[in-house]
């Protein structure tokens, strides 16, 4: 028996990086996974990829800042497989600018995919989790605690997810809706341009950058019942950068 067998989870950003890594941690764990993504194409490939591995998986295509595309992932996931016990809330976008150059159509487009996205997906859940109870994992990040040049919209919104997260933990603890934040660090995936991998690890303690695969590990973990004794806490994963 896997430590999610039988669970259903919801998996937003799931066609590549930490989110596919889950999925792929997951379902060895006995889940089954809804992959929601704006990337038809790779989300339909990871979908038959789980498939032919003999997974229970379902791709969804959906924008999380839309309130009626974010309440179809819920639809049809409970029309696929009769329930949510876990969501993986873990879209986001975000590069580097200038603050004094920065339009405010930028600002406002990286905090509503990185924060009001992530209330609206948290809102989705846990409508549906009132009665039966579940977990969600919010993505946050290391930035979300420290600063950096050229992040400001990045930095403020995954802020805000780390004490959105503690807000509904709070409110819902009673609920048995457990609510937790990964923070990762520097993590080797696509959103890393190449020619930045070597300066990020060399400013991390660890002299390395994080695998997706790692942050899976501690979202399996947050979404457990490992860890069932934990809501509103914001789990940072960074090699030691925060430490500093």
């Amino acid at each position: 028996m896997g430590k999610l067998q039988d669970r259903v989870a919801i998996i937003t950003g799931g066609a590549s990086g930490i989110g596919a890594a889950t999925a792929k941690l997951f379902v060895s764990e006995g889940a089954k996974v809804v992959l929601v993504d704006l990337n038809e194409e790779k989300g339909k490939a990871f979908q038959e990829e789980l498939q032919a591995q003999g997974a229970e998986a379902l791709f969804v295509k959906a924008n999380i800042t839309s309130e009626e595309e974010v309440a179809n992932v819920f639809k049809e996931t409970t029309n696929k497989f009769g329930k949510v016990d876990i969501v993986f809330n873990n879209a986001g976008i975000g590069r580097v600018h200038s603050s004094h150059d920065l339009d405010y159509s930028e600002w406002r487009n990286t905090v509503n995919v990185d924060l009001d996205g992530v209330f609206l997906v948290a809102r989705e859940a846990i409508r549906g989790m009132l009665e039966s109870g579940g977990t969600i994992v919010n993505t946050a990040s290391m930035y979300g605690w420290v600063g950096s040049p050229g992040s400001a919209a990045y930095n403020a919104a995954k802020a805000g997810v780390i004490n959105l997260t503690r807000s509904l933990a709070l409110e819902y603890a009673e609920k048995n809706i457990r609510i937790n934040a990964l923070c990762p660090g520097f993590i080797d995936t696509p959103i890393i341009p190449e020619e930045s991998k070597k300066e990020l690890s060399s400013i991390t303690p660890m002299k390395r950058l994080g695998k997706a695969e790692e942050m899976a590990k501690a979202v399996l973990f947050l979404a457990s019942d490992d860890s069932s004794y934990m809501t509103g806490n914001s789990l940072t994963v960074d090699g030691g950068y925060t430490a500093q």
